[in-house]
């Protein structure tokens, strides 16, 4: 693949679209509504719109090495805010996947230069979950797990933001849990209950009417 195939690539697709639809792009420059904040990893395998099934304009997506969300990035929690004060989403989004190497780099005991700072949140949440993580001998089965552990840990992040917090009681805002199997292509829902998540964390957590 080089830089001319992507050129030719791009001019398959418009005449794709256009085949399928004259007025495509004019209804693409009106302006988007999505319905869903995705919230997913970097990882060039994992393309949001195909696993979901949706075309553009129907999901607000960011990306980030191992689907991550800390208060104290700047880029998560501006696109927080964005989704949900502006594009009004309803559903939000964080997925994870198996073999993803973020994961995999935090589970290493290894200096990573820059990578430090932001794989240490995925070591805090071995550190919560350290007892069940711990007691799981497979070493595929606990990477398997830390995966899943790191999509509940970011719901709970998502959560905790004050625009998060109003939507959810304004217009019954939704936060699920997913990690895509990049073995099989399935997603899989982690049925984390959101609800009473949001019970909790509104006890210590709500900084918003």
């Amino acid at each position: 693949m080089d830089i001319k195939q992507i050129f030719e690539n791009n001019r398959n697709w418009i005449a794709k679209k256009l085949q399928s639809d004259d007025h495509y792009f004019d209804k693409l420059a009106d302006g988007q509504t999505p319905e869903f904040l995705y919230i997913g990893c970097s990882d060039s395998r994992v393309s949001a719109e195909d696993l979901m099934g949706l075309e553009p304009g129907q999901v607000f997506v960011h990306r980030n090495i191992a689907n991550m969300v800390p208060n104290t990035d700047l880029n998560s929690m501006s696109v927080i805010n964005y989704a949900v004060t502006s594009l009004k989403v309803n559903h939000i989004v964080v997925c994870g996947h198996y073999g993803c190497g973020g994961v995999l780099a935090a589970m290493q005991q290894a200096d990573l230069g820059i990578l430090n700072p932001w794989l240490r949140n995925i070591r805090d949440v071995y550190r919560l979950h350290r007892n069940e993580l711990d007691a799981i001998t497979d070493e595929g089965e606990k990477y398997k797990r830390l995966v899943e552990l790191n999509v509940q840990e970011q719901c709970i992040n998502v959560i905790k933001t004050a625009e998060v917090q109003r939507a959810n009681r304004q217009r019954n805002l939704k936060v699920y849990g997913w990690v895509f199997d990049i073995h099989t292509g399935k997603l899989i829902d982690l049925n984390i209950d959101v609800d009473a998540i949001f019970k909790e964390i509104t006890s210590i957590y709500k900084i918003a009417d």
